[in-house]
């Protein structure tokens, strides 16, 4: 019993004691948003003010006229209330 117990304890140190593979992955700057080439009203986005024609990412209609967003947070708090963006 207590070269069971030893040898289990022996097993446990050596499984402990491994070092750990870590993977290590390389991370590079992203691009300047997803750009995409449509025309739309609006030179900067209303929520954040980046030049619409740099930063395109995302594009909404509103009565009629399509506007454009550097991404999706913006286009989704515009949407909670637009009106008050195009002032």
């Amino acid at each position: 019993m207590k070269n069971l117990a030893f040898i289990l304890f022996a097993v446990s140190l050596v499984a402990c004691n491994k070092e750990k593979n870590l993977e290590v992955k390389q991370v590079t700057e992203m691009e300047t948003g997803n750009k995409i080439n449509i025309q739309v009203a609006n030179a900067e986005d209303p929520i954040c003010n980046m030049k619409t024609a740099e930063h395109l990412s995302d594009t909404l209609t509103y009565k009629g006229e399509v506007y454009g967003f550097c991404g999706p947070m913006c286009k989704e708090e515009f949407k909670k209330n637009p009106d008050s963006y195009l002032k």
